[in-house]
């Protein structure tokens, strides 16, 4: 199974899931540090529809600017968040791991088994 987890290695939990991902059999793992290689708009669309989620829930505001750029304001829009998360990727709640079976944000990071 292939799978792809959008990864910071400074994230306690991105870390432990990572190795969840690496430990598990039959895994064809593709690691993007997301910081340095930024999911497209379209991408990250894409992510949050096929996990089931809104870009608001998968949006970090802990650590990272959302509050200041007004994206954690009943009024921001999902294409407001989009946006802002294809400038600023740090705006990204981590990780994300795709796999055939749908996507995760895998938080805790025993989450990714329902995926795997």
């Amino acid at each position: 199974m292939q799978a792809t987890i959008w990864h910071n290695p400074k994230c306690g939990t991105s870390r432990k899931t990572l190795a969840i991902l690496e430990e598990a059999a039959d895994v064809e793992l593709t690691v993007v540090e997301y910081l340095k290689q930024p999911p497209t708009r379209a991408k990250l669309e894409q992510l949050y529809r096929d996990a089931g989620m809104t870009p608001q829930e998968g949006l970090r505001v802990r650590g990272s600017p959302a509050e200041e750029l007004g994206l954690t304001q009943d009024g921001a829009t999902a294409d407001q968040i989009l946006d802002a998360m294809a400038q600023e990727p740090m705006l990204i709640n981590r990780p994300l791991v795709e796999t055939a079976k749908g996507v995760r944000l895998c938080r805790p990071q025993e989450t990714v088994q329902e995926i795997l």
